[in-house]
């Protein structure tokens, strides 16, 4: 059976000040053709298919226009709802949608409740994992720690008993939303720690012949047979090396895997460039981001006048700048933000305490923050999934 497996569409987001829309439907409407071209049969999108949990009216128009061709082609596809998403506004309709083949898995209480397909080696079954929440989905799962880890090894031992309970030689793929240990992030997913930890083991996946990965947006193998698609599109200019991919694989009759990369169409390459304005102005090695999207880093040491306007004359397609005067660590003039860089919530957090009181927190200390910082963020999606 050959599955295309894509994920974290983010339909409405932008890049920057820039609409995405028009290249986010170019995209559908490559993955449509890949799908006819390489003979798929069947199409799996590992959540985030909306940037947010109530997504704008022209996002929700390209989805539905992403339903219609798919169900067109006559390829089953199984989506799932992301971190990013709505479980129940996405999962509106689901019934009526999976009679057109499109099969929406949004609830946790159906992870072990399977898409079956059939191909001419027999079964293959598809267990959807939508997002799971700690917080949100700890009794269902039955666990006493509200981690990542535990719910989502407790959604696998369900899954991995409906297999046990199927036919021999039942082939199986499951669609799951993690961050995952040795996955590579990048600046535009957004944070999913639960006390203090994001990411669960890859062995969590055991046991199933292919795992379709969403969150992380590269393009990544983990092993063989536990992969991310990552984002068919750029969202941060942290993803300015990522070559934007989807995973073109062949399941074999015995479960074995072969897998290629399929490139998504770019609509314009991203550059970083750094140095003193006036170098970055006269450079000529710099030619060849001159139609590119632009993050400018200066590092001179006092702000240059204008220096959007003088950037925009030889970069018309600049959209970020960032002020970064080259000086020592512990300069006084070093930047509060630039102080907090690549520091978690947590470790702010520490480091106040030992600010203000002369020692930082002791074990039964950090563990009320983390589950203060826990709890707030559960809060938070809850709202998000309510409205």
């Amino acid at each position: 059976m050959r599955l295309l497996h894509t994920s974290d569409w983010h339909l409405g987001r932008a890049f920057h000040r820039v609409n995405m829309l028009g290249a986010q439907s170019e995209f559908i409407g490559h993955l449509v053709a890949t799908v006819r071209e390489r003979a798929v049969d069947a199409v799996v999108v590992s959540g985030d298919v909306y940037d947010r949990a109530v997504p704008p009216l022209a996002a929700v128009e390209l989805f539905d226009d992403a339903l219609h061709r798919l169900a067109d082609v006559g390829v089953p596809t199984v989506m799932i709802s992301g971190n990013h998403d709505s479980a129940r506004r996405l999962g509106v309709g689901a019934g009526l949608i999976g009679r057109a083949g499109i099969h929406l898995r949004t609830d946790p209480t159906a992870a072990a409740t399977p898409v079956v397909l059939r191909d001419a080696h027999g079964d293959v079954a598809f267990y959807g994992l939508p997002y799971l929440e700690p917080a949100l989905v700890r009794e269902e799962f039955g666990v006493q720690k509200a981690s990542h880890e535990a719910v989502l090894a407790a959604a696998m031992d369900r899954v991995r008993a409906d297999l046990a309970a199927r036919a021999r030689g039942t082939r199986s793929v499951v669609l799951a939303h993690a961050f995952v240990t040795g996955g590579e992030p990048s600046d535009s997913e957004r944070d999913i720690t639960v006390g203090g930890v994001a990411s669960v083991p890859a062995g969590v996946f055991d046991g199933v012949d292919y795992t379709a990965l969403g969150h992380l947006h590269g393009s990544q193998t983990l092993t063989e047979r536990v992969r991310y698609s990552g984002s068919p599109l750029p969202y941060s200019f942290s993803e300015a090396e990522h070559r934007k991919t989807m995973w073109l694989v062949d399941l074999g009759p015995e479960g074995e895997i072969a897998a290629e990369r399929i490139d998504c169409p770019v609509p314009r390459p991203l550059a970083r460039i750094r140095g003193p304005l006036d170098d970055l102005l006269a450079d000529p090695a710099l030619a060849r981001h001159e139609d590119a999207w632009v993050e400018a880093t200066l590092t001179d040491a006092v702000r240059p006048a204008e220096p959007m306007a003088r950037l925009v004359d030889r970069f018309p397609h600049t959209l970020s700048l960032v002020f970064a005067p080259e000086r020592a660590p512990d300069d006084p003039d070093v930047s509060y933000a630039r102080r907090l860089a690549d520091r978690s919530d947590q470790e702010i957090a520490e480091d106040f305490v030992a600010h203000v009181r002369g020692a930082g927190p002791d074990a039964r200390e950090q563990g009320v923050l983390r589950d203060a910082f826990d709890a707030v963020r559960a809060d938070d999606t809850a709202r998000e999934v309510a409205r």
